[in-house]
């Protein structure tokens, strides 16, 4: 089963602000769409209510803590582990994680791709993206974005698993 990131980050690592994104960039948003329908979208809780539902056209699997959490459309587990078997069970050959910080740190060892939207600018935030690896991730493609804010959207390939 492939394992890919969907992310946007500001240029130090900022992913989350106050439980929301820290920027609005009008069309950023559809790349996140455009590689999460028809797939397995992996989301912790906390990411899962900052969106405030469940997104249409995916399979949503929201990880937490809380044992009698409950949404309705999508399924709850309690590791992501749990949301990995289960996508292979119903079926899916690629899971999308698509946030939270702990998700991404969680599962950075096992993705085999990263796409990433790097928002050419520094905002404040307590959430982040993890330091990738040395030498782990292979640059693939770069399109820069003109933008309300600028930013690139990147794509990298775990290079270690090939």
């Amino acid at each position: 089963m492939e394992i890919a990131h969907v992310v946007a980050m500001a240029e130090n690592r900022v992913i989350g602000k106050n439980g929301r994104m820290p920027w609005h960039i009008p069309g950023e948003q559809k790349i996140f769409r455009n590689l999460t329908v028809g797939k397995a979208l992996i989301l912790g809780r906390k990411t899962h209510e900052s969106i405030g539902r469940v997104l249409p056209d995916r399979t949503t699997i929201i990880v937490t803590r809380q044992p009698d959490y409950h949404v309705d459309g999508a399924y709850v587990v309690h590791s992501v582990q749990e949301g990995l078997d289960l996508a292979g069970r119903l079926g899916f050959d690629q899971v999308v994680i698509g946030g939270g910080g702990e998700l991404f740190a969680q599962t950075l060892q096992a993705t085999d791709r990263i796409y990433l939207s790097v928002v050419h600018a520094v905002f404040e935030g307590e959430t982040y993206y993890p330091e990738l690896p040395d030498n782990m991730f292979a640059e693939i493609s770069r399109k820069e974005i003109d933008a309300s804010i600028p930013y690139a959207f990147v794509e990298l390939e775990n290079v270690s698993k090939r």
